[in-house]
């Protein structure tokens, strides 16, 4: 269906648009009409079914099959390495511009897809239409800038100081090889295509394996990937579980590097598994958050309010950016509460395919257990203000949920729940605030709120995260773009030090090679 192209961005869809609204409510029903079907794998430029297929049910309404997908097995995964592998020397010499050439495709691809993409994503993950949206056309995005890179910097091939007019030293920086990407369920796209595209365009190829929750979305984005061009074997994508295939590609001697995005645990044993190699390979690990927001007395509170509301509660708090801690200064904690209570009551939460709904439910049955048990450890030991209950809607709905009095020596002060769960606690000296906002294994992103320069100065400097914002009403924490607010963590958030939509990224993707060659 042609239609008008709408530029998203996080920041845009927070105005209000009706052909948007028109345009996502005919894909959702174009989609519901094409529910039920099975999707293959695809290795090596072609279609793959396995004996075995699992169903997905969207969590929105626990009676909708939306597909079938293959549960690919171990023999599945190491085809689709040799396929990779065999692949790579014919990507790594295709010219570097070539290769930008087919990634801008498929990032147009993408945009042009922007809404039936968005609509799947919604029932798949239970996203409302703007975070659906806006994850898809940050896809499209992270790989324009990518592509950015590569001709800002002319394929990386970068002439050195010459001993003499005979002496011709370069440096370059070359593909590793066969690059796995294993994407979590709360951004399908953006953190599968942004790190498979970086990975392409730096020459390497690309085994993919999706969330099971979210294979779904996976399946669009290798469409995408395959009728913008891309070679056979270049990308390839496996469905199956994480103890099966997903161990399988990890463990794979060829494998030369990785993205991850997922758990601290399960990153961790990923990073050191490739540290105790043959020799250590690189590993691009984003192991989430537990993300605080500091608020002066001299903040503005309904600037406050509504940004750690966005943040805390936006895709139901499971993203590896929500604010799930927030400190107060003791003589504004009771008017900002209010604030934001008054805020969080107004949130709609239900079928997220119908506009008015801001919330939808948590992504599967796992994690509407794990707020059940949450919400029952926190009534014990704090004073749950709102939510704290599920609803009887059938689908995995919980309640945004806002804790008081939780004693800082409390778990939950430090543990990522992934959920829309946000304690507050008080603080009079600034630098205790900081103290309990540092004191976590995780250092993603952080919130600050205060009309003082000098404090915002003093925020800047002693934060230990990646990712920062100020007086921010559309998140406190949540809501980067590629190109405008790079994303990337400290700590246990990251194994790097560099961070995806920014100037550094693609070049994890390469290793340097010195040339010297003498006339």
């Amino acid at each position: 269906m042609q239609r008008e192209k709408i530029k998203v961005t996080y920041s845009t869809l927070a105005s209000p648009n009706p052909l948007l609204d028109q345009y996502f409510d005919e894909a959702v029903a174009e989609a519901k009409a094409h529910f039920g079907q099975t999707f293959p794998m695809y290795i090596n430029g072609v279609e793959r079914t396995a004996a075995e297929t699992f169903t997905k049910v969207s969590p929105t309404n626990l009676d909708m099959v939306m597909a079938h997908f293959q549960k690919g097995t171990e023999q599945d995964a190491l085809d689709a390495v040799a396929a990779a592998k065999a692949a790579f020397p014919g990507w790594r010499n295709t010219p570097w511009q070539e290769r930008v050439a087919l990634l801008r495709k498929a990032a147009n691809l993408i945009s042009d897809r922007l809404f039936d993409i968005g609509a799947i994503m919604t029932m798949e993950v239970g996203k409302n239409r703007l975070e659906a949206l806006g994850d898809v056309e940050e896809t499209a995005d992270l790989i324009r800038y990518y592509c950015d890179q590569m001709e800002a910097n002319e394929g990386f091939v970068k002439p050195m100081k010459q001993e003499s007019p005979r002496h011709h030293n370069r440096s370059l920086l070359k593909p590793y090889g066969v690059w796995a990407v294993i994407s979590p369920f709360n951004f399908p796209f953006a953190l599968a295509g942004g790190p498979s595209g970086g990975a392409m365009v730096a020459g390497n190829t690309v085994v993919f394996k999706p969330a099971t929750d979210t294979a779904y979305t996976g399946w669009l984005l290798t469409a995408c990937f395959r009728d913008a061009g891309i070679p056979a074997g270049v990308f390839n994508f496996v469905t199956g579980g994480g103890r099966t295939v997903g161990q399988t590609i990890v463990d794979h001697p060829d494998i030369a590097g990785i993205t991850f995005t997922g758990s601290y645990d399960v990153g961790m044993n990923i990073y050191r598994s490739f540290a105790a190699g043959k020799y250590p390979r690189p590993c691009i690990a984003e192991m989430g958050g537990k993300n605080p927001t500091i608020i002066s007395k001299k903040a503005d509170l309904d600037k406050a309010a509504i940004g750690v509301m966005r943040s805390a509660f936006g895709l139901q708090g499971q993203k590896c950016s929500a604010c799930s801690r927030v400190f107060v200064h003791k003589d504004v904690k009771d008017a900002f509460t209010q604030k934001l209570l008054d805020l969080t009551r107004k949130i709609n939460v239900g079928d997220p395919t119908i506009k008015e709904n801001w919330m939808g439910p948590v992504v599967n049955k796992s994690s509407f257990a794990d707020y059940q048990r949450f919400v029952a450890d926190l009534a014990a030991n704090g004073n749950i203000l709102h939510g704290g209950k599920v609803l009887d809607m059938n689908g995995y709905y919980a309640m945004p949920t806002i804790v008081d009095n939780l004693p800082y020596d409390h778990a939950l002060w430090k543990e990522e729940m992934f959920l829309p769960i946000v304690t507050i606690g008080e603080f009079e000296d600034m630098d205790d605030a900081m103290s309990m906002a540092n004191d976590v294994d995780y250092g993603l992103t952080a919130g600050f709120y205060s009309e003082d320069d000098s404090e915002v100065e003093w925020f800047l400097n002693n934060i230990e995260a990646g990712v920062l914002y100020v007086n921010r009403e559309t998140g406190a924490t949540t809501g980067a773009w590629p190109g405008y607010q790079p994303f990337g963590g400290w700590k246990g958030s990251g194994s790097t030090g560099k961070a995806g939509g920014s100037l550094y990224y693609v070049q994890q993707y390469m290793h340097e090679q010195s040339q010297t060659v003498i006339d």
